[in-house]
């Protein structure tokens, strides 16, 4: 009897031991136990699993990408400069073929240049503007078209090859893949576009008196085409190196941004009329400022029939008209910068606007310079670069004026 009482007393015992144990589990100890070994486990898995959940692209990724872009941006003002000195020094048209591959090497021998040169003296620059060219001469802007060749299938290289990388490395988001694919395919209608330009030199047309020299429509397209590549890198580039700023969205802040941006396209726009002056040689007519042969509004503005042709095929009004675009485009920045002035602007965006009102003012006195010294080439080419520099700076304002992404 006593050692049946106790079998059961020592039996509900452990029973009873079993019962709390369970109930221990639910104790605050037990409960900061359990959350301290959950919070060990995730942070080992955590760490076990760094290299899987570093996922691309990223903060990292995203600036190795902006600064190859701005670098490819760079390249492309590199081209369109040696372009710009390429046709002052009318050297445009000395390699009268194209070929990918074949023209990356140049003539190397005497018997080569001669048959190099014998080509070019087949087409309408030789037989009216330089029949009295020698071989030496001949050379030189040989191998200012060559380099400015050469340039554009860095600038091919830079793009294509990079994006290659980073694409197969997971570098591009979905809408970013569909960026690259834009600008590496502008790259390769860029340089067609090049060479469909020259071409419009090298044809005879006895019907024309003037000298030979390329489609002012083409030039205009290929300058125009380059400008759009480079201002679609150079953004790209900056929203992805500069943060956007977080600005309240007020009225004055929004008639900033929509002033900003009318006053980038007036600079655009500007800077692709130079195009004409430069395919017509516009800026060797009426040289004096501001008036136009001691007229405000020249006699010949309105010379040629149809009217409209007179915007883009008449020295003196094509010239005109980039005049008129170009006081109008500082009148815009020094808008800018005044109706800036009266905001709480980030440091940043101050700073652009502020160097972007000064480069206006120096462009518009270099290209006042250049017309008044009949076009000399280094005034001419620094005035072209001009044109690239202040695009550059109303690309950054806008950049810096952006909304921030929700």
């Amino acid at each position: 009897m006593l050692i049946s009482s106790l079998r059961t007393t020592i039996f509900c015992g452990c029973r009873s031991a079993g019962k709390g144990f369970q109930y221990s589990t639910r104790s605050p100890l037990r409960k900061w136990l359990l959350k301290r070994g959950q919070g060990t486990v995730t942070v080992e898995g955590g760490t076990a699993s760094t290299p899987a959940s570093a996922t691309v692209p990223n903060a990292a990724t995203n600036r190795i990408v902006g600064r190859w872009l701005l670098g490819c941006s760079g390249l492309v003002v590199g081209a369109i400069v040696l372009g710009g000195v390429t046709r002052l020094t009318e050297s445009g048209l000395s390699m009268v073929d194209w070929h990918l591959v074949r023209e990356m090497k140049p003539p190397q021998s005497q018997a080569e240049w001669e048959a190099e040169f014998s080509k070019y003296q087949q087409f309408p620059e030789f037989k009216i503007l330089n029949h009295n060219m020698t071989l030496p001469e001949f050379k030189f802007i040989f191998y200012m078209e060559w380099g400015h060749r050469m340039w554009g299938r860095l600038v091919g290289l830079a793009y294509i090859l990079p994006t290659l990388y980073f694409w197969k490395k997971g570098y591009f988001t979905r809408s970013m893949k569909g960026k690259m694919l834009g600008l590496c395919g502008f790259v390769f209608f860029q340089g067609l576009l090049g060479w469909y330009m020259v071409k419009s030199g090298l044809e005879e047309k006895p019907e024309s008196h003037d000298i030979p020299r390329v489609s002012q429509y083409r030039l205009s397209a290929h300058l125009g085409s380059a400008l759009l590549l480079y201002c679609a890198s150079l953004w790209t580039g900056l929203t992805l190196l500069l943060p956007a700023h977080k600005m309240v969205e007020t009225k004055k802040v929004m008639y900033l941004r929509r002033f900003a941006k009318g006053t980038g396209g007036l600079v655009f726009l500007t800077a692709l009329s130079g195009a004409f002056v430069a395919g017509l040689d516009a800026g060797l007519v009426y040289n004096s400022f501001p008036k136009m042969a001691d007229k405000w509004i020249p006699d010949d503005l309105l010379a040629f029939s149809p009217t409209l042709k007179n915007f883009f095929e008449n020295p003196t009004t094509v010239q005109f008209d980039h005049r008129i675009l170009g006081i109008t485009s500082l009148t815009a920045i020094t808008g800018l910068y005044l109706f800036s002035r009266r905001m709480m602007l980030p440091r940043r965006a101050k700073i652009a606007i502020s160097l972007l009102a000064a480069m206006a003012y120096t462009q518009v006195a270099l290209g006042i310079g250049t017309l008044l010294l009949y076009v000399p080439t280094p005034l001419a080419a620094t005035h072209q670069s001009g044109s690239v520099a202040l695009l550059s700076l109303a690309i950054w304002v806008l950049a810096e004026l952006r909304r921030m992404p929700k």
